[in-house]
């Protein structure tokens, strides 16, 4: 059976695949006209993957709606792990993921990813129902990410974060009404932070399995943040702590 393939759509994505290498890239569609793409060739070269001049309305077919900006690649598949085969590798004491229970759409998906890549989240972890595909739209907004996280699908939230609380992790759910700040809550550890959909928020079920909740105080006439923003805000937090113990 050949291997299925995926699109990477967008210079950053295709540059990023191909420097980081986790996966095969099979062929790289650009414009032959198009310019500032001499590191993604390069890179393509370094590789030994073929190159196809591809007219506009290839590229916008191969792209499927995604800003493609010249350049499309087809690549293997994004490889998605187990979390019981991730479990019992080795994993820092202080190591920072994400749960994410109920992100359907591929833009917060990609941002999420981005924002716990560049954090130096240990990993990403998402239902099997009720979140967003790999899509090239997540990857295209992930600008490289989803080449360098660890993603792990799991069929049950609620019964995986029994397995991390087994593993040594503390679970914290972002919850805006929750009676305690992020400035406040104690985020030393292997800890783990849910996030929910921003119209449902985080399912009760699993949220009951959570160890504490927290909220990011906020002062201004907005009351709320999107997920991947509110994310990014408790990550970047995560990681302040880590480096001023260092």
């Amino acid at each position: 059976m050949s291997e299925k393939l995926e699109t990477v759509v967008g210079r950053i994505p295709v540059l990023e695949c191909l420097k980081a290498g986790v996966r095969k890239a099979h062929t790289l569609y650009c414009r032959a006209s198009a310019k500032g793409l001499d590191e993604i060739l390069e890179q393509a070269r370094r590789r030994s993957v073929p190159v196809r001049d591809a007219d506009r309305d290839q590229l916008e077919n191969l792209a499927q709606g995604v800003v493609h900006q010249g350049v499309v690649l087809k690549a293997g598949r994004l490889p998605v792990r187990k979390l019981e085969n991730w479990l019992d590798g080795e994993i820092s004491s202080d190591a920072v993921i994400l749960i994410l229970d109920g992100i359907e759409d591929p833009h917060n998906f990609g941002a999420i990813v981005r924002s716990a890549a560049a954090c130096g989240a240990s990993a990403v972890i998402f239902g099997k129902d009720r979140a967003a595909p790999l899509s090239a739209a997540a990857c295209k907004a992930a600008a490289g990410a989803m080449e360098y996280v660890t993603l792990i699908q799991v069929t049950n939230v609620a019964r995986s974060i029994q397995q991390l609380q087994k593993g040594g992790f503390w679970i914290a759910a972002l919850d805006a009404q929750a009676p305690q700040t992020l400035w406040q809550a104690n985020l030393d550890g292997r800890i783990a932070l849910v996030v929910g959909s921003e119209g449902a928020g985080i399912r009760p079920l699993v949220q009951k399995r959570c160890d504490l909740q927290i909220r990011i105080p906020l002062e201004g006439a907005i009351t709320s943040l999107n997920a991947s923003v509110s994310a990014s805000i408790v990550l970047a937090e995560c990681l302040r702590r880590r480096q001023s113990n260092v």
